[in-house]
């Protein structure tokens, strides 16, 4: 980390609940993160903190809560999946932040061929799987650099992304749309 200027290391931080507030007013694409378990059982939670870091080597982050079974089941198997949500996935993206233990059972996946890694094949319009490569804690969440291996987009999924940001959900309009109404 880069060094502090003098007299702020010691200085408090925001409070937790005006943090939020100005997270939530960023508006985000949503993802779910997937895995599996030691024992094949997949794992997956919603994710709105995700970002490019490099194109060489193609290597991404994802930030998730330090004692989640999702985080516990992918630093044991070392590999993941990142499910861009479409527009049309609100109740698969409301699913995986329930923390239901039957949302596998409730949405369509399959497990990738070369990791068995679930890929949410109705509810995502592009799917990066990943390595780890490394993790840094941060708090009450793991910071997890992936090393992308493939991207998967679905032609035949709605394209836009589903967005979070302000406490709810939206999209964008279409770009073919848009250019109709001129």
């Amino acid at each position: 980390m880069a060094n502090s200027p003098a007299g702020t290391a010691a200085r408090a931080t925001v409070d937790p609940a005006a943090f939020r507030s100005l997270m939530t007013a960023h508006p985000v694409g949503v993802t779910i993160v997937t895995t599996v378990g030691p024992d094949a059982e997949p794992w997956g939670m919603t994710c709105s903190s995700l970002c490019g870091v490099s194109l060489q080597p193609a290597t991404l982050l994802v930030c998730l809560r330090d004692r989640s079974p999702t985080l516990a089941a992918l630093l044991h198997t070392s590999a993941f999946a990142v499910n861009l949500l479409h527009e049309g996935a609100e109740p698969v993206s409301r699913l995986f932040s329930s923390g239901a233990p039957d949302r596998f059972e409730k949405a369509t996946w399959v497990p990738d061929p070369e990791s068995g890694v679930p890929h949410l094949i109705e509810d995502a319009h592009t799917i990066a799987d990943c390595e780890v490569g490394e993790t840094l804690t941060v708090g009450d969440h793991v910071v997890v650099f992936g090393r992308v291996l493939r991207v998967t987009s679905r032609a035949d999924r709605p394209a836009g992304p589903l967005l979070y940001g302000m406490r709810r959900y939206w999209s964008l309009p279409d770009a073919a749309d848009e250019g109709r109404g001129r």
